[in-house]
């Protein structure tokens, strides 16, 4: 991740998401991107590591968990979600297994069950 997303700015960012959806409108895109980056360094602080790739486009990836490294090409660990979902299963308002069962998940390889890292609970 290129730049540090400070915590007072993250978790405000957070608020904004969660209050625009308890609201039933669309957040803001910035706060939006904001949240989903957050998520994502506090999650590669939480599992440091180069084996796992979570793709949650078009805002943000990291790679993350301790494990074989790659170097060229599509990762053979991949997990990828919309924001929503991210946000969702990173914060701990739903479980893994039940966005993934509902296929809002995408998660390809041998370490992509993300399970054990999460929530990461800002």
């Amino acid at each position: 991740m290129a730049k540090r997303i400070d915590t007072g700015e993250g978790r405000a960012a957070l608020e904004t998401v969660h209050l625009a959806d308890a609201s039933g409108v669309k957040p803001p895109r910035a706060a939006l991107a904001t949240a989903v980056r957050y998520l994502l360094q506090l999650l590669d602080e939480k599992a440091p590591g180069n084996s796992v790739e979570v793709r949650v486009p078009p805002f943000g990836a990291v790679q993350v968990i301790q494990g074989p490294r790659h170097t060229r090409g599509t990762p053979p660990n991949v997990v990828e979600m919309d924001a929503a979902t991210w946000i969702a299963v990173a914060t701990g308002s739903e479980p893994w297994a039940d966005a993934a069962a509902s296929g809002r998940i995408s998660a390809s390889g041998i370490r992509a069950d993300l399970s054990d890292v999460l929530p990461v609970r800002p």
